[in-house]
């Protein structure tokens, strides 16, 4: 594991690291309409040099709509540049929101709960 970049923004703790193949980023607190653009501009930044990115969830407490389209604009550039973007560890209330949303196919099927990461 690489040293770790930890970025706070209000409501919303990044903090972003190598780990095998994939840079991290582990998200703690509220991904909303407040939170949303740092999200994508953090992990927009990580591209292209990472060929899978791993977004950690487990810590969010809350994503309203901006947030899914932070995540789903992070996806999208992700896919523009080769590289793979993994949703991990997210709680229920994300999982219905991307149910609800009909997203849920793209991002089931890495959905690894309890993903362990350093």
């Amino acid at each position: 594991m690489s040293e770790a970049a930890a970025v706070p923004w209000s409501g919303l703790h990044l903090q972003t690291y190598a780990w095998e193949d994939a840079q991290v980023v582990k998200c703690s607190g509220r991904l909303t309409s407040e939170t949303s653009a740092a999200f994508k501009n953090q992990v927009q930044a990580l591209l292209p040099g990472a060929p899978r990115i791993i977004i950690d969830m487990n810590e969010v407490t809350r994503m309203d709509s901006s947030g899914l389209g932070a995540v789903i604009a992070a996806y999208v550039s992700a896919k523009k540049s080769k590289s793979a973007l993994v949703l991990v560890n997210y709680n229920k209330s994300i999982r219905d929101l991307l149910g609800l949303a009909n997203l849920l196919s793209i991002f089931e099927q890495c959905a690894e709960v309890d993903m362990r990461l350093p």
